[in-house]
C-alpha cells in the first residue's frame, strides 16, 4: 500500500551544498530542470521540495545477521520503491535495529536515487502517440538477474512480475511487456536490475532529441 514520504520542513532546512542553496532559494523549481543541468542530488531536502508529492511502499524486509566479537547482531533491511506515479521512480535500502529507523533510512536512500523516466509509445502495434508505455526496449543488469522491458500496446497492462509491476506503476507506466533471467526470486536483485532498465531510458539519444538540440 502506498505511503506518502515523510517531508522535511523546509523553512527549517539549512543547505549544506550549493545545489540545495539554488533550490531553497527559487532558482531551481523543478526536477526536470535539475537532471538538464546535470546537478546531483545531494541533500534529500532537494527532492522534498521539488517533488512534493512522492509516495513510496516497502517491498521486503529482511533480518540479517553481522557476525561481531559480541556475538550475533541482527538488524532489518529494508527495500522500498518509490514515485509520483508520474515519470520519476526509486528505489532505497535501509539497515537499522529497529524497522521503523530501517524503513526512514531507506527513505532516505530512495530520495537520493529518484530517477526520470522516459515514457511513450514505442510498440508498432499502437500509434496512440500517448506516453502510457516506453519508447523503445531496454533492459538492466542486477547481479545474475537480467530485465528487459519491451514497449506495449495500450490496454496490454504490466506484463511483469509482481515487484516489477509495483517498480513500474510508481514510473507511471501502464503497458510493459518483459523478459527476465537469473535468480528472479532474490527481490533486491531483481528490481535492482529493472531500476537500471528504466534508468537507461534516459541513455540512448533519439531523433527527438537531436531536434531540440538544433
Amino acid at each position: 500500500m502506498a505511503e506518502e514520504v515523510p517531508v522535511t520542513n523546509v523553512e527549517e532546512w539549512k543547505p549544506r551544498t550549493k545545489v540545495g542553496q539554488l533550490v531553497k532559494e527559487g532558482k531551481i523549481t523543478s526536477m526536470k530542470e535539475l537532471f538538464e543541468k546535470n546537478l546531483p542530488i545531494v541533500e534529500p531536502e532537494i527532492v522534498d521540495v521539488l517533488l512534493p508529492n512522492l509516495k513510496y511502499e516497502v517491498i521486503d524486509i529482511r533480518v540479517v545477521q553481522k557476525q561481531t566479537d559480541a556475538g550475533e547482531l541482527s538488524r532489518y533491511k529494508v527495500l522500498v520503491v518509490m514515485g509520483n506515479f508520474d515519470g520519476y521512480v526509486s528505489i532505497g535500502l535501509g539497515k537499522a535495529k529497529q524497522l521503523r529507523v530501517a524503513i526512514q533510512k531507506a527513505v532516505r536512500d530512495a530520495k537520493m536515487n529518484i530517477i526520470p523516466v522516459r515514457r511513450g509509445c514505442g510498440s508498432w502495434e499502437c500509434t496512440c502517440g500517448e506516453p502510457h508505455s516506453l519508447p523503445f526496449t531496454v533492459s538492466g543488469r542486477a547481479g545474475s538477474v537480467e530485465v528487459v522491458l519491451k514497449p506495449a500496446p495500450k490496454g496490454t497492462g504490466l506484463v511483469v512480475g509482481s515487484v516489477l509491476k509495483t517498480l513500474l506503476s510508481y514510473a507511471g507506466l501502464k503497458d510493459v511487456w518483459s523478459f527476465s533471467s537469473g535468480e528472479t526470486r532474490t527481490k533486491e536483485n531483481f528490481i535492482k536490475a529493472g531500476y537500471s532498465a528504466l534508468y537507461n531510458t534516459y541513455r540512448f539519444v533519439t531523433p527527438a532529441d537531436w531536434a531540440r538540440k538544433r
